[in-house]
């Protein structure tokens, strides 16, 4: 019996060795997620600089979400959902309350959810609730600190894990 026992530990510990997405890791599950209730597409619309990011590397990299309509936008620059930057390319479209948006390629195919904006549209956390990523935005390369902070904290509330955030 204790042998069966031993195997099954084993084996349990190999399963986080299959090469599957890690779908938890950043994120506690447990936590609920919520995104921006007074989301405004058209003012999300623009460049933004990836400030912070579970993808390492990113820091600093450039997304442009170009609006295409009035809950939608055709998605170009560096994709920083996944283990290293890819290109971000794609059309994604308001499909939820808030800033919940699902893109057709990029971001892992993941909803993006607009965590928090600040009013003026400077700084923004997006995550998704699968916790595979989440990431600070900002419309400069630098972003302000004050407004760092408080995206930092909407992540952290929200159950990431600030620890494994990449920064510049």
């Amino acid at each position: 019996m204790r042998g069966i026992g031993a195997a099954l530990v084993l084996l349990a510990a190999l399963g986080g060795c299959t090469g599957a997405p890690d779908s938890g890791g950043r994120r506690d599950q447990e936590v609920r997620i919520s995104s921006a209730a007074l989301f405004d597409p058209g003012r999300f619309a623009g460049r933004w600089h990836v400030l912070e990011s579970h993808t390492p590397g990113c820091a600093g990299a450039v997304q442009d979400w170009r609006a295409t309509g009035p809950a939608a936008y055709a998605l170009t620059g560096v994709d920083c959902t996944g283990a290293a930057p890819t290109t971000l390319s794609g059309r994604a479209t308001v499909t939820g309350p808030g800033g919940r948006i699902t893109p057709d390629s990029g971001f892992g195919r993941d909803p993006v959810f607009v965590l928090w904006v600040d009013q003026d549209y400077r700084v923004a956390a997006l995550g998704t609730p699968s916790g595979r990523w989440g990431m600070i935005v900002s419309r400069s390369p630098d972003g302000r600190a004050d407004l760092l902070r408080a995206a930092r904290e909407v992540l952290a509330f929200n159950g990431y894990d600030l620890t494994r955030l990449a920064v510049r």
